[in-house]
């Protein structure tokens, strides 16, 4: 079964990624983009900090597809958070 929309975190300063979760099967999957992978879907860079959240919304449904990606590749363990870096960005 795919993962599905689950719920907006947030900013992670000290981490520099956006966080949010998505959902498999009832269960939370914890994840987060990079700074610069969000830049390199909205084709720029150094997006300021109060826009980050405006951002991810906008390519939310993207976003979601390459945490959905990952987690089906099996590039993460189970129970391990689902990173998109900006290597996942460029294909």
């Amino acid at each position: 079964m795919p993962l599905t929309r689950g719920k907006v975190v947030g900013y992670d300063v000290a981490k520099m990624t956006f966080r949010f979760t998505m959902l498999n099967e009832g269960e939370t999957v914890e994840c987060e983009i990079s700074s610069a992978a969000l830049d390199e879907l909205a084709g720029g860079k150094g997006t300021a900090l109060a826009a980050r959240e405006p951002l991810f919304l906008l390519h939310r449904t993207e976003v979601e597809r390459f945490a959905a990606n990952i987690f089906d590749d099996g590039l993460t363990v189970q129970g391990a958070v689902v990173r998109i870096f900006a290597k996942h960005i460029r294909r």
